[in-house]
């Protein structure tokens, strides 16, 4: 691939969040039916991929990804196209776990090379407590094993760099529903084409003047943005919400720690200090 044109923006980085990782459900007979064809010995249906948070489109910064799975899984190396609003993923069935390779390969404009994750497929639900087994337990039973990830572009080409701050707009309206509001964007963002929110009464300079900003939606996302949701919501774990419960989670095994520490110094400290004494009372023995 040839090297984009034009220069970097210097002293930049921009960052998108996104996630990855594997969804797996075992096959029974009444929610979750074995299709035909399928091994007997096969005991899950399982999914990998790599998508946006809140589901957003990430296609117009990662155009391709490569899933190496198990060398026992036919055509074990699949390569998938970005597809505009979809995830990157592959469908399979089997009964072991096992590491599976991710290749991200970037637009042309990034001049990025490809970058390699890991992930391990999950088909039980894994964890010290029932507490912590149960966290990887979506609604109908399915096993999630999901990484939150942010994929930090460091001075992007300046080309690369317009798609990427081109104007963050909401997600696409669901089929039917009415539009709430234009492409509040930057000049040469993209929007959703809606009509602008607020025009009954008010001059056209006016709107000109002060243009509604986009808003999130229910606390989700806007696309072409950094942002991510402000609460977790079904089928979606990775929030400002989760933030702060792990930031709790670290500051109360901060205290710990520290409480562990200073147990621990004071008894080296009583220890020595017997060691000590068991020095000043033992006999001096006598050299010839």
């Amino acid at each position: 691939m040839a090297p984009p044109s034009g220069k970097r923006v210097k002293g930049i980085q921009v960052f998108r969040p996104f996630v990855y990782g594997t969804t797996a459900k075992p096959f029974d007979d009444v929610t979750n039916p074995k299709p035909p064809g399928v091994p007997n010995e096969h005991t899950h249906l399982w999914t990998v991929f790599v998508k946006g948070i809140d589901d957003v489109d990430i296609t117009y910064w990662l155009r391709r990804v490569q899933f190496k799975l198990h060398e026992t899984i036919p055509n074990p190396i699949r390569m998938i196209d970005g597809e505009k609003g979809k995830p990157f993923q592959v469908h399979e069935t089997g009964w072991g776990e096992f590491e599976i390779t991710i290749k991200l390969y970037y637009v042309a404009e990034s001049g990025e090379k490809p970058q390699t994750l890991y992930h391990h497929l999950r088909l039980h639900p894994y964890g010290r407590t029932e507490e912590e087994k149960e966290t990887m337990r979506l609604g109908g039973g399915d096993i999630i094993s999901w990484t939150y990830e942010e994929q930090i572009f460091n001075e992007p080409y300046d080309a690369f760099y317009d798609i990427l701050t081109s104007g963050a707009y909401p997600p696409p309206a669901l089929p039917g529903a009415a539009a709430a509001g234009g492409n509040n964007s930057k000049s040469g963002g993209k929007g959703s084409g809606g009509k602008s929110a607020g025009g009954g009464g008010k001059s056209k300079e006016k709107d000109q003047q002060q243009p509604t900003q986009p808003q999130r939606s229910e606390g989700g996302v806007l696309e072409h943005s950094a942002m991510i949701p402000l609460t977790n919501r079904p089928g979606q774990p990775f929030s400002r919400e989760t933030e702060q419960l792990e930031i709790k989670k670290l500051k109360e095994a901060l205290v710990k720690v520290e409480d562990l520490t200073k147990k621990m110094a004071e008894e080296v400290a009583a220890k020595d200090k017997r060691l000590q004494e068991l020095r000043a009372d033992a006999p001096v023995s006598n050299k010839k």
